[in-house]
């Protein structure tokens, strides 16, 4: 049973950071897209950053608009685990954040393509 758990989230001030970890166990990762997500409250959930690894040093990265140049996503593949580091926090970046698996190597950002969630870590950005 593939199971992620998602941990790093909490309160930060407008400007801060903070690195969100996803660790996943069940199933051997290294292959798959990994991804992050998040909803704030009364939005739709939506894309934040996603990676693939294609074998020694090469790893393919994805994101949003929104975060670029802000956040950073990276693996530890040994650990079957995903990370968000997140910086330049703003309080618009307040929200649940999800973090995914897609069972393929083919990089897509719509949330349907990805079977495998956690269970959310809150995030807020206070002013």
């Amino acid at each position: 049973q593939v199971q992620l758990v998602e941990s790093g989230g909490g309160l930060v001030q407008a400007g801060g950071s903070l690195r969100l970890s996803c660790a996943g166990s069940g199933r051997i990762f290294s292959y798959y897209v990994m991804g992050w997500f998040r909803q704030a409250p009364g939005k739709e959930r939506e894309f934040v950053a996603a990676i693939s690894w294609s074998g020694g040093s090469t790893y393919y990265t994805k994101y949003a608009d929104s975060v670029k140049g802000r956040f950073t996503i990276s693996r530890d593949n040994a650990k079957n685990t995903v990370y968000l580091q997140m910086n330049s926090l703003k309080p618009e970046d307040t929200a649940v954040y999800y973090c995914a698996v897609r069972t393929s190597r083919v990089m897509i950002i719509t949330e349907e393509a990805y079977p495998y969630w956690g269970q959310g870590t809150q995030v807020t950005v206070s002013s």
